[in-house]
């Protein structure tokens, strides 16, 4: 457990038959495999609606994701919740799954979004490239101490360069202001 006796959840998600799209998946297996107190795993091929019941239990959630373009190794943000006007029964974002959390459950976990660097998405097989094995083992090594340290808000200044995180509505993605 960590010094401020937070309750964790990680959630890593994806596709490993796509490729580096398996990133958060693989993620979850590392974090999984090291097995810290308190911290609980999830993985899954995306996130639905039935995740935010998820998050009542916990202080601390994390998605973790593959993303084709940030930053190298990874990035780590606080998700702030948001709402889409096309919310359907199947694939929702981090952004609306903490906000049905929140509306629902009235649950209000701190939230944050790990995205590893991946390359290769455009074909099938069960591996990782590379370059994103590389950046895994990064995330790995970021993860594990966060979660040792507690310190989510600092890290999250650190990792993106921005003091409050803001939502895309158009694309409901995290973007830095």
């Amino acid at each position: 457990m960590n010094p401020k006796g937070q309750r964790i959840l990680l959630i890593g998600y994806g596709n490993p038959g796509r490729l580096d799209d398996g990133l958060g998946p693989a993620l979850a297996a590392c974090i999984e495999g090291l097995a810290i107190p308190a911290v609980s795993v999830e993985s899954d091929y995306q996130l639905s609606v039935e995740h935010a019941h998820d998050l009542t239990n916990y202080d601390v959630v994390i998605f973790a994701d593959a993303d084709l373009g940030g930053n190298e190794p990874f990035y780590f943000r606080r998700l702030i919740p948001s709402v889409s006007s096309g919310l359907g029964s199947h694939e929702v974002s981090p952004g609306e799954v903490v906000s049905l959390a929140l509306t629902l459950f009235g649950a209000t976990t701190q939230s944050y979004l790990l995205g590893i660097r991946g390359y290769e998405f455009n074909d099938f097989g069960e591996r990782l490239s590379d370059m994103a094995r590389k950046n895994l083992g990064a995330a790995v090594d970021f993860l594990s101490t966060l979660i040792q340290n507690g310190n989510f808000d600092e890290a999250a200044k650190e990792y993106t360069g921005d003091e409050e995180p803001c939502i895309d509505i158009c694309t409901d993605k995290i973007i830095l202001n």
